[in-house]
C-alpha cells in the first residue's frame, strides 16, 4: 500500500473546504472477479495538513486488483485518509458506475462539519 503523503496546511488558523475528484478508480468486485469504476470525491476541512495529490493517487491506484466491495472500500478509504491527515472534518464518496442495471453511490464521513 503506497504511503499517502500530507503538507502542512498553509491556512490552519481558518476552516475551508478541499475537494478531491478521482474519476478513475478501480477496484475488483470480490463475487464475480469483474473491474468496478467508480468517481471518488474526497472532502475535508484540514487541519495542521493536507494530503498530497500525487500520493493520493497512487493509493487510489492500488485498489485496481483488490477485491473489495463498494461499502467496504469506500470506508477503508475514510479511516486510512482520516489516519493520515487527521482532519477536522471528512467525508469520502464513492460514486460507482451501472454494474448490473444499478449503479450505487456510497459515502461516509467522520461527523457533522465543525
Amino acid at each position: 500500500m503506497p504511503e499517502i503523503e500530507v503538507f502542512p496546511n498553509p491556512a490552519a488558523q481558518r476552516d475551508y473546504l478541499i475537494k478531491h475528484v478521482c474519476p478513475e478508480f478501480t477496484s475488483v468486485c470480490p463475487k464475480t472477479g469483474q473491474p468496478d469504476f467508480a468517481t471518488i470525491e474526497l472532502e475535508y476541512i484540514p487541519d495542521e495538513s493536507c494530503i498530497e495529490l500525487k500520493s493520493l493517487k497512487l493509493y487510489y491506484y492500488s485498489f485496481r486488483n483488490e477485491g473489495i466491495y463498494y461499502e467496504a472500500v469506500t470506508n477503508r478509504l475514510l479511516d486510512e485518509l482520516v489516519e493520515a491527515c487527521k482532519p477536522r472534518w471528512m467525508r469520502v464518496t464513492g460514486i460507482f458506475n451501472v454494474r448490473g442495471g444499478i449503479s450505487s453511490v456510497v459515502a461516509a464521513e467522520t461527523g457533522p462539519r465543525s
